[in-house]
């Protein structure tokens, strides 16, 4: 019985298929992350301060949906709009009507020990869908001009190595070989 010969083409081949292979799973979960993200008003919310300890320690990725007031209750935890503010994150303490579709709440954070000095009106608030404790620093490094601009030329060059026309054929069909010099197509 005779061994199968290593071919050195073999897996420059294989690693280029999966190469290409991760990369289009990776383009498809960003595709796929960004039309659910755009179809249920889903967004990214990076925690800076520890408010919200030990629930949601500063450096977490929170990912919040846009929703009603009129759905909230006491006990969620939501992002409010400030105007000329940061907003805010914390828990709802209390929930009263307001003019139209608007709520009234009070919020405080879970490592504060008092509630927001004032409450806040709102028509609309984000509620924290879960989160991940550590992941807002490397997003936020990720998304760093220089680290974006080497990331897509990286992504780029990869993609040029994996689909450059090579030569010789690995099907013996002969497309792509080179002729030798004097050697002439058949016409």
């Amino acid at each position: 019985m005779s061994r199968p010969r290593f071919r050195p083409g073999r897996f420059e081949h294989r690693l280029r298929e999966t190469l290409l292979n991760l990369a289009a799973a990776g383009g498809t979960v960003c595709l796929i992350a960004v039309v659910l993200a755009v179809a249920f008003n889903i967004t990214l919310i990076l925690f800076k301060t520890g408010s919200m300890s030990p629930t949601i320690p500063a450096g977490s990725l929170a990912v919040v949906r846009e929703i009603p007031a009129a759905e909230i209750k006491i006990g969620d935890v939501v992002t409010v709009d400030r105007p000329g503010k940061l907003p805010i994150t914390h828990r709802i303490q209390s929930v009263g009507p307001a003019e139209g579709a608007a709520r009234t709440i009070t919020m405080k954070g879970d490592a504060n020990a008092d509630a927001d000095p004032a409450p806040y009106v709102v028509e609309r608030v984000r509620i924290v869908l879960w989160s991940v404790p550590g992941l807002a620093y490397p997003l936020a490094a990720a998304a760093n001009p220089v680290v974006l601009g080497v990331t897509t030329v990286c992504v780029a060059a990869l993609v040029s190595w994996v689909l450059w026309p090579r030569n010789g054929s690995r099907n013996g069909s002969g497309r792509g070989q080179r002729r030798k010099r004097g050697q002439h197509a058949a016409t």
